[in-house]
Order: C-alpha cells, then structure tokens, then sequence
C-alpha cells in the first residue's frame, strides 16, 4: 500500500501513523484555505447586507464598514437608528468569534503537521 493511499486529506493521521506525504499535506491546506475564504465571504456578505438595509450606507461603503468590523479594526460610520446599531453589535461579536474560527480553520492542516512531526516515534519500543 502506498504513502498516498494510507493518508486521506480528509482524515488526519494519528500519533503512531508516519507523517502524510507533502502531496496529501497540500491537498489539506487547499481544502482547509477554501474552506476559510468561503467563512470570509459569507460573513462579509452577511455584513454587506445587513449595513446596507439597516443603516442606509452604500453598497461600497457597507462593505467596507463589514470588512473592517470582520478584521477588527472598527466601526468607520456611526449608526443612526437603533436597529442599525443592534445590528453592529451582534455583527462585532459575530465577527470576533468567526475571525478566531477562520484563523483556526487556515492553519489547522500546519500547526498538525508541525506537531504530528514532534511526536513521530522513531520506531523503537519503550519500556
């Protein structure tokens, strides 16, 4: 049985399995990076959306405001009715947790690889 056919992109290797090949690693990060920019684009559009309809800015403009409340940098216009600011609210703290779950999400495939490296026996048994 081949390196390739041991090692699924869709499961991870356990701690006595050898380390995935470069080709199933990168399959990984192609997956886990797609994965990411999708959660991006689908809160940016609820952001888009929702600044839009409730605060009456522009669709450039709700946009902006939506990537930077995703990417933390804060709020650019001050919301004028109250729907718009409940609104902001749930947004931001939709947006902190998500920007934690897409940082998780991308670097997941690396940060197992590194620590799955750490731990590979060297195939010697210990008493």
């Amino acid at each position: 049985m081949s390196n390739i056919t041991k090692h699924s992109a869709y499961k991870y290797e356990r701690k006595g399995q050898s380390v995935a090949p470069l080709s199933v690693f990168f399959l990984r990060l192609v997956r886990s990076s797609l994965f990411a920019i999708a959660l991006i684009v689908f809160s940016t559009g609820i952001g888009t959306v929702g600044y839009h309809l409730l605060s009456n800015l522009g669709w450039i403009d709700s946009f902006y405001m939506a990537c930077m409340i995703l990417t933390g940098m804060g709020p650019t216009v001050n919301m004028d009715s109250d729907g718009a600011k409940i609104f902001s609210s749930f947004y931001a703290l939709y947006s902190g947790v998500i920007f934690l779950g897409i940082t998780a999400v991308f670097f997941a495939p690396v940060v197992h690889r590194l620590l799955h490296i750490l731990h590979v026996e060297d195939g010697k048994e210990k008493d």
